[in-house]
């Protein structure tokens, strides 16, 4: 029997880094790759009478293999689904530029605050998560309807019209079931995501930087953008990845506060799997969003990490 190979330090390669790599690789395998590759059958699969025929069937004494590429033809042909496609991208991209743009200065304020403050304004930004996803989107249907208080300060304020004029309502004072109300909805679910990895990088950055650009000369808005932006950008990108990948396919949300003008892919996906009574084709719908994110999150990662070694 062949001895265990020992790695460097003499314990079995199995233990310490082994152990380390393996586990995630494993959990991702498990929970990841493994659902996707059913989902991905699905996608190639012919839909029967009731439900899903299989792909490798034994048919006289021969293996028949009975696979679909027209639920893929479909999906990237149809013009329903390219819209909903673009308007998840949009709706995502939006949301995502919105959580930075509240994020980034309350997660700046968090950082520079006393240390005492700090564990209490984060418990502030994690208070969201002790009530229910669903609860919070249920309160904002309630805040932005008729009657509701913001929906009247809106209106009140005359705010309607600036964005009636912006194309986020339809008529003025309708707030509810529009490009307005889904954005809010979202942005408000999502800030905490942006928020926290941004404090967490911001946290840890040596204020003496700061102090050494003053010293030569730059103003306090200079120094911010020459300085913070460019040692926060790990947080930026991480954030903003936290926000925009669930943001694509997001169902709750728009089915809540969205109206027929803001489809998203997932309201789709839900037509087609539950309605429709259809799961190959909101498989395909499902690999093809999988892919739209991933490849270019994997070229992203490959670029930056060309650059980080072409600068060492």
């Amino acid at each position: 029997m062949e001895p265990t190979r020992p790695s460097r330090n003499g314990t079995p390669w199995w233990r310490g880094r082994g152990l380390v790599i393996g586990v995630p690789y494993a959990w991702l395998l498990l929970f990841f790759l493994a659902p996707f590759f059913i989902v991905a059958k699905y996608s190639v699969s012919e839909m029967g009478d009731i439900r899903v025929e299989d792909l490798f069937t034994w048919v006289d004494g021969a293996l028949k293999v009975a696979i679909k590429f027209a639920n893929y033809v479909l999906v990237t042909t149809d013009a329903l689904y390219r819209d909903a496609y673009l308007a998840s991208l949009k709706y995502a991209l939006v949301t995502t530029l919105c959580c930075l743009f509240i994020g980034y200065p309350f997660a700046y304020f968090m950082a520079r605050a006393k240390a005492s403050l700090q564990p209490m304004l984060l418990m502030l930004v994690m208070l969201p998560f002790w009530t229910s996803f669903l609860l919070r989107v249920y309160a904002w249907k309630g805040l932005l309807d008729d009657g509701g208080w913001v929906a009247n300060a809106i209106i009140g304020l005359h705010l309607d019209k600036a964005l009636l004029a912006m194309g986020l309502i339809e008529t003025p004072g309708q707030l509810m079931h529009t490009t307005f109300s889904l954005l809010i909805g979202m942005t408000y679910t999502y800030l905490p995501f942006m928020i926290l990895p941004l404090y967490a990088n911001l946290s840890k950055m040596d204020l003496r930087l700061l102090e050494a650009a003053s010293d030569l000369g730059a103003t306090p808005w200079v120094a911010f953008w020459r300085v913070t932006v460019p040692l926060s950008k790990a947080g930026i990108i991480a954030g903003s990845m936290l926000v925009f990948i669930p943001c694509v396919g997001e169902y709750v949300t728009p089915e809540l506060l969205g109206g027929p003008t803001t489809l998203m892919i997932g309201r789709v996906i839900w037509d087609e799997n539950f309605s429709n009574n259809d799961p190959p084709v909101a498989s395909a719908i499902a690999v093809v969003l999988v892919l739209l994110i991933v490849v270019p999150l994997a070229l992203f990662n490959r670029y930056q990490t060309q650059a980080e070694e072409a600068a060492k």
